[in-house]
């Protein structure tokens, strides 16, 4: 089925003004001209962030819609393909950020404007717990993009945790995928972006 709706989910302290999410959105524009775009500014509460998600994707085709998500963007993503039953596309996912993110628990900055804060509250581990999709099958064709060289997130965590994805494992690279372009034709093709 072709994709005429993309989702795309920016991590943790990021934003829609992020690098991957810069390229993705400029090569949609470039190649998918027909297709719907949307990457929308997260809250950190993660219950409010995915409210928002379903309400900006309230109206469009379930059947011709997908997700990408990259590190929290990717346990993002994992839980709309879920609700959705649409193909994702995960570029170094967080496996677990209820675990991960609780040393991060107080005032944050983002990291394309770090003029901007914003707080991240204890509750927000158990709304990161609530979306948890692991042990579940996929609802749709997935696909794991997934750097051995990740600074921040373990490799073979992520690989274990979509182990019926198409997987995609570098053998260097970083957790901000810096050769994220490189990949974009091929996550174009998965999706058959329209």
């Amino acid at each position: 089925m072709t994709t005429t709706h993309l989702l795309y989910l920016h991590g943790f302290r990021s934003s829609p003004l992020s690098a991957k999410a810069r390229l993705m959105a400029a090569h949609v524009a470039r190649h998918h001209p027909a297709a719907t775009f949307w990457c929308p500014q997260l809250p950190p509460s993660p219950q409010a962030a995915m409210a928002l998600v379903a309400q900006g994707i309230a109206d469009w085709p379930r059947a011709a819609m997908a997700v990408v998500g990259s590190s929290l963007g990717g346990f993002y993503a994992s839980w709309v393909a879920q609700q959705a039953r649409c193909p994702s596309v995960m570029l170094n996912p967080a496996v677990d950020p209820a675990r991960d993110l609780a040393r991060y628990i107080g005032e944050q900055t983002t990291w394309q404007n770090p003029e901007e804060r914003f707080f991240f509250l204890p509750e927000y581990i158990a709304e990161l717990q609530a979306l948890d999709m692991r042990g579940r099958p996929p609802a749709a064709p997935e696909l794991a993009i997934i750097a051995q060289g990740d600074e921040v997130l373990d490799w073979r965590e992520m690989a274990a945790r979509y182990p019926e994805a198409r997987q995609i494992v570098q053998e260097d690279g970083d957790h901000a995928l810096g050769n994220f372009a490189d990949y974009l034709p091929q996550v174009a093709a998965f999706l058959d972006l329209a």
